[in-house]
């Protein structure tokens, strides 16, 4: 009896011990991904400043601080009309484009607990672009009474259409018995690309010559369209996804255990996937009209900051924003900087650099998703 008291009472310092560690590993995660957050604040607005003082003109970070700090004399007219009516609308809807796409790819991989999900992946941003299509293509025609009454928020609206759609379908196809099924998923969002990338290459074919300019380039992604009324049309949106989504972290990291065990904690698990669905395809869909198709950023950038800062999506949804906008802005410099004067689509740019970075995850992933 005395040994069996012994033994238990062994059991639980050993238990006593192993949650202490846990804790502790659990603290020193939560003080490292607070750190990274406030680097990553820093980094943002070194990468806004770095964006709107690198090209033709001589104006430095310091003379932008200065003259935003109101000392109007520090920038000549010439300048303030470079950095505030061209480069400022960009580096601004980079932030926001990157933001929502890294943000949107972290709510996915959590919601269907797997690393390969994105947006572009798995066809929303493919739906997203056919919406937006529909409404280049057809705006001038028999859509232009909803042109006409949507103004600015066509476009956006548009692909938050498409988006919603594609999101909709994929989902419904890929869960059964509520379930969902990944490799499903994944096979299906192939499909749904292929399906809306068809119809997408119809009304291009159906596109007259100053469309079809429009579309090509739009297709591979680019800013050099960014202005105030741009962004007008996809902030409101996109920033609602921002505030939006982090209200789900506690119940995306309940479903990383599994949905019945979330349900058994509480978490409204059925709500919780529709919100996020929806806010998703709004986000996504936003980003898509006034960027075209970026892809990657979605992908690359949470499973990065996952390696660094842990699955915890309290720290995990706004490093993601941080860094998928800091991340898109020295893209786009890159972009109208390395071929100066022409510029490089920023699509090609973020596909050279997500490409092998998703093949690489896909092998680290394969043996466990059996593909």
């Amino acid at each position: 009896m005395a040994m069996q008291d012994a033994m238990a009472g062994e059991r639980r310092s050993l238990f006593s011990i192993t949650a202490l560690r846990e804790r502790q590993q659990a603290g020193d995660r939560a003080r490292l991904a607070v750190l990274v957050i406030a680097l990553l604040v820093v980094g943002s607005v070194f990468s806004l400043l770095f964006s709107v003082t690198t090209g033709a003109s001589d104006a430095s970070m310091f003379d932008v601080i200065a003259n935003l700090g109101g000392q109007a004399d520090a920038l000549t007219m010439r300048d303030r009309i470079i950095i505030f009516d061209i480069r400022m609308p960009r580096a601004i809807l980079g932030f926001l484009v990157g933001g929502s796409l890294a943000v949107s790819g972290a709510v996915m991989q959590g919601l269907f607990r797997n690393p390969l999900a994105d947006p572009g992946l798995v066809g929303v941003s493919s739906g997203a672009g056919f919406g937006a299509v529909v409404m280049i293509v057809l705006g001038g025609g028999i859509a232009m009474p909803l042109f006409n009454l949507l103004g600015i928020y066509a476009l956006p609206l548009a692909a938050f259409g498409g988006g919603l759609a594609t999101t909709l379908l994929l989902y419904r196809v890929a869960t059964s018995n509520g379930q969902t099924s990944i490799g499903t998923m994944l096979l299906a969002g192939i499909a749904l690309g292929a399906l809306t990338g068809a119809l997408t290459g119809l009304l291009t074919y159906m596109a007259n010559d100053q469309q079809l300019r429009d579309l090509t380039f739009w297709g591979m992604g680019s800013l050099s369209g960014a202005t105030w009324m741009k962004i007008a049309a996809a902030a409101p949106i996109i920033l609602l996804s921002f505030v939006v989504l982090p209200f789900m972290a506690r119940g995306l990291n309940a479903i990383t255990l599994g949905e019945a065990a979330a349900f058994h904690m509480g978490v409204p698990v059925q709500r919780l996937k529709n919100i996020a669905i929806v806010t998703v395809a709004a986000a996504t869909g936003a980003s898509v009209a006034v960027s075209g198709g970026i892809g990657f950023v979605g992908i690359v950038v949470p499973h990065v900051l996952r390696m660094v800062i842990g699955p915890d999506h309290r720290y995990l949804l706004p490093a993601s924003a941080l860094l998928g906008g800091s991340l898109l802005i020295f893209a786009d410099v890159l972009a109208r900087t390395i071929v100066a004067p022409a510029e490089l689509p920023i699509g090609i740019i973020t596909a050279a650099v997500g490409g092998p970075f998703f093949l690489w995850i896909l092998l680290r992933q394969r043996s466990r998703l059996a593909l």
